[in-house]
């Protein structure tokens, strides 16, 4: 005789699961993320409202829809223990590498790149999800083999399955994300208590391909990097080289910055926005937009906002129950608080420009929910290590 399971009894294990994770959340990230993303969607109001003839919300309605996606992704990488990964890393790794040689195959090239596929509805940039996939495969393996992070073959190992997406990624090409791998690895490797001769070693490698890519193989007539790229890093390293030309957006980012003075110039004011004197202004240069119309005060308040994001990222790889959730948190913060840098770096001229988005900020469907998903990994690490003390 069939024995009838209630549908109350099944589902009461679920709301228990679901009521734990929702009492151990980091509610102090939670309120700063959740300020972020309505700070950038204020800003993202104020400096696209003349953008589109007609249409003043176009860009802050589609963004909305991306900080839905984003939140719904959050909702479920904090419910699902990070251990989960450990069991999934060799799909996840497999599918990552599948879908950055998709991108070569099928994508339309914007602007001399092919970072985007077209699923209609949305436009997929793999290699922004590609940054959870990396933290999370380079976790498991370093959890896997946390008794030989003392030898060089664990240390090559893991630097080789960051490598290959992000030499996938760098020939897209999309030099600032590939940058962020590297990161992404560097503080995996340092969490795990990989030997400091090997992180030397790692950046003493790191520097003589940085030399082989910049000065080496141009002067033997092979070029790595894109004639923009190139124009990129020139103009960095001699920002008054082409004014007009190469560095023109640096130029006018940074005039716009410091037009913004102490409280800013107001959105009426703000003419480098209004008369699209300052270029990318809803995604690589939306800093500038933001510190030209609230001024250092209003830039002030962003960057607060980060710093807390930031230190209860740190709190929260203190607070990991393992080694793994350990690399993850910290990978993630790594992540973030290194977009954050580069990004709000280049509109100053502290940095070159790379094209790395303003997290939370940056108008963007890949880059929001890739940011989202980072924030639910510190959460899920976070819970775990909260039910753990408990138990």
């Amino acid at each position: 005789m069939a024995v009838r399971v209630e549908p109350r009894r099944q589902a009461a294990p679920l709301a228990a699961e679901v009521a734990a994770v929702v009492r151990n959340l980091d509610y102090v990230l939670v309120a700063a993320v959740a300020a972020l993303v309505g700070y950038g969607l204020w800003v993202l109001s104020s400096v696209s409202r003349n953008d589109v003839p007609g249409d003043p919300d176009f860009f802050v309605f589609r963004q909305s829809v991306n900080v839905a996606l984003g939140t719904i992704g959050l909702a479920v990488v904090t419910y699902v223990n990070p251990d989960f990964y450990r069991r999934v890393r060799k799909p996840l790794y497999l599918g990552l590498i599948v879908a950055l040689v998709v991108v070569f195959v099928f994508a339309e090239a914007v602007r001399g790149t092919r970072r985007w596929i077209d699923i209609g509805f949305f436009q997929l940039q793999p290699s922004e999800l590609g940054k959870v996939v990396v933290i999370l495969v380079l976790a498991s393996f370093l959890a896997e083999f946390a008794r030989r992070i003392g030898e060089w073959r664990t240390t090559l190992t893991a630097v080789g399955l960051v490598a290959l997406p992000g030499t996938l990624v760098f020939f897209q090409p999309d030099f600032g994300t590939a940058i962020i791998y590297a990161v992404v690895v560097a503080a995996g490797l340092f969490v795990a208590g990989t030997r400091w001769t090997h992180l030397a070693g790692l950046a003493a490698a790191a520097a003589g391909l940085a030399v082989a890519v910049l000065w080496v193989l141009p002067s033997a007539g092979l070029q790595v990097l894109r004639p923009y790229q190139v124009e990129r890093l020139t103009g960095f390293l001699n920002p008054d080289l082409d004014p007009s030309g190469a560095t023109y957006n640096v130029t006018q980012s940074i005039t716009a910055v410091g037009s913004g003075g102490l409280d800013g110039r107001g959105v009426a004011g703000a003419t480098q926005t209004n008369m699209n004197y300052l270029p990318e202004h809803t995604t690589d240069f939306i800093f500038s937009a933001l510190a030209e119309q609230r001024g250092f005060l209003g830039a002030a308040l962003l960057l607060l906002l980060y710093a807390i994001v930031v230190w209860r990222g740190v709190k929260t790889i203190a607070l990991a129950p393992s080694l793994h959730g350990a690399v993850i948190a910290a990978a993630c913060v790594a992540a973030l608080a290194f977009q954050v840098f580069v990004n709000i770096g280049m509109t100053i001229g502290i940095a070159p420009v790379t094209g790395i988005p303003l997290p939370f900020v940056s108008y963007g469907g890949s880059s929001m929910i890739a940011s989202f998903a980072l924030i639910g990994l510190l959460q899920a690490v976070h819970v775990r290590g909260r039910l753990a003390g408990r138990s």
